[in-house]
């Protein structure tokens, strides 16, 4: 009889091992496998039983949460969508997220374990940390005065603060309300196929994921490489450019839109935007200097994050010396995103210095304690300190005198550059109209703001598309927005748009 239990009590045992070496196997070995299986709604659960943290614009959120009560229980929320949408991006039960929400997906939803009171303290006790609040370094009012300013318009807008590289506005047009996306229903699944399906893309951020070529606001770099290679040392001297000029090794004539180019000084050339003179320097500075130039401003750099991805500004340095002419007016296969162009301006606003841009001022727990800040970063010479003065000069002088007079502003300095940028095949495409410029109030120190805007002009004003026209006044109304705003007056959303 002992003999028989001892027996049962062994079999017993071995069930037991059988079931913990199981339990093991499925909770470690398979646990992967089992969280990726799509039948899976744990993590999703979980991952919207609370509030997600907000994306703050100053000390005011534009994003927020809403209880539906389902099972996924917490939608985003937006206030002014598509004002920020280029900015925050979408959260989405269905489509994931993008931009700042999925840079920073990790705080938001409080998964961060930097979030958590204690070091490991919620691998112990298994406690999920509230979402935490992602501050961004965009001026409400700058932005603003971008998406309104840009309108029904296609196009962009960058700003950033000169001496710190802070991102002061991203607005890309047309836009989209990124709430719609947020639930699982089907009406936001039909919002995504409408949105995909739009051929104006307005779920395209053109501020930083699309490329242009920028025209005559390219000429900002060529002109910064001939000062530096010393080809062109005297502002107001003539610069012996034929009108028309003849691309090296071509029978390709190149002209201009404005009357007495021939033989212009630099300072002429650059207010009145010659093709011919910025061309042939292109070609006397030769391609090592001017790739060498572009690439200090932060051309064929495809690592700039800020904290999401930003498109590759590219500068082709393998060209013949023709090709090199083209590339020197912006033309050929010189291609930049607005913040590119927004950095070219903020170069020369910062004495020859500029600093990677930024999104995010700081991030913090829901209680308002600081997680990580952006500190200050390093800077990098695009150009000798007198170039960077001489460039001033000249981007003064084009809107004091030149072509960007609707960007002049009253009380303050203003340096900008226009540009209309040809392209399609045979130029057959609508230009696309630029302006580049800086702005700092009279008796104040540095420029604070420095700008990049791009519209993508309708066939129906082909003839009317101007940097100056089109673009500068958009541009003047974002500075003229900064400036007031350090003069007094914070910057800030429209309040919390959800419970947190």
């Amino acid at each position: 009889m002992t003999r028989h239990i001892r027996h049962a009590a062994l079999f017993c045992a071995l069930l037991l091992v059988a079931l913990v070496v199981n339990a093991a196997r499925v909770q470690i070995v398979q646990a992967p496998e089992y969280d990726g299986n799509p039948a899976n709604r744990r993590p999703d659960i979980a991952r919207y039983q609370q509030p997600r943290g907000d994306i703050l614009v100053g000390d005011e959120a534009v994003t927020g949460s809403r209880d539906t009560g389902e099972h996924l229980r917490y939608e985003r929320t937006y206030a002014d969508g598509p004002m920020y949408a280029p900015v925050t991006g979408f959260a989405s039960q269905a489509y994931g997220t993008s931009l700042l929400e999925h840079a920073q997906d990790g705080l938001l939803s409080g998964a961060d374990p930097m979030l958590a009171p204690i070091p490991l303290w919620n691998d112990v006790t298994g406690a999920h940390n509230p979402g935490g609040d992602v501050v961004t370094t965009i001026d409400g009012a700058a932005q603003r005065a971008a998406f309104e300013g840009l309108g029904r318009r296609t196009g962009a807008v960058a700003a950033v603060e000169p001496a710190t590289g802070r991102i002061l506005a991203l607005v890309s047009t047309p836009s989209y309300d990124p709430g719609l996306l947020s639930g699982n229903s089907a009406a936001a699944n039909r919002t995504w196929d409408r949105l995909n399906g739009d051929p104006a893309k307005p779920m395209l951020n053109r501020a930083v994921r699309r490329t242009y070529p920028p025209g005559s606001t390219f000429k900002v770099v060529t002109a910064a490489a001939a000062l530096d290679a010393g080809v062109v040392r005297d502002l107001d001297a003539p610069t012996r450019s034929p009108d028309p000029y003849t691309l090296p090794g071509t029978r390709t004539r190149l002209t201009n839109e404005a009357d007495g180019c021939r033989d212009a000084s630099l300072r002429e050339a650059f207010e009145w935007s010659c093709n011919t003179v910025f061309a042939k320097l292109g070609v006397d500075v030769g391609v090592p200097d001017m790739a060498a130039t572009a690439e200090a401003f932060g051309f064929n750099d495809d690592a700039v994050r800020i904290p999401f991805a930003v498109s590759r500004s590219t500068f082709d340095t393998s060209v013949d010396r023709a090709q090199l002419g083209l590339s020197s007016i912006g033309q050929y296969n010189t291609r930049a995103t607005p913040l590119q162009m927004a950095m070219v301006a903020a170069a020369v606003a910062g004495g020859g210095q500029v600093r990677s841009p930024y999104l995010v001022e700081r991030t913090q727990r829901a209680g308002g304690s600081v997680v990580a800040t952006a500190g200050s970063r390093p800077s990098r010479e695009v150009m000798r300190p007198s170039t960077a003065a001489r460039l001033k000069e000249l981007m003064t002088g084009v809107v004091e005198n030149g072509t960007g007079a609707n960007a002049a502003i009253r009380g303050a300095v203003v340096g900008g550059k226009t540009g209309t940028a040809q392209h399609g095949v045979g130029n057959s495409g609508t230009p696309y109209a630029w302006f580049v410029s800086w702005a700092q109030r009279a008796g104040d120190v540095e420029p604070k703001v420095a700008v990049a805007v791009v519209v993508e002009g309708s066939a129906a004003d082909r003839e009317g598309i101007s940097g100056g026209g089109l673009a500068a006044p958009i541009a003047r109304s974002v500075m003229e927005a900064v400036l007031d705003g350090a003069q007094g007056g914070a910057p800030g959303g429209r309040g919390r748009p959800g419970a947190r």
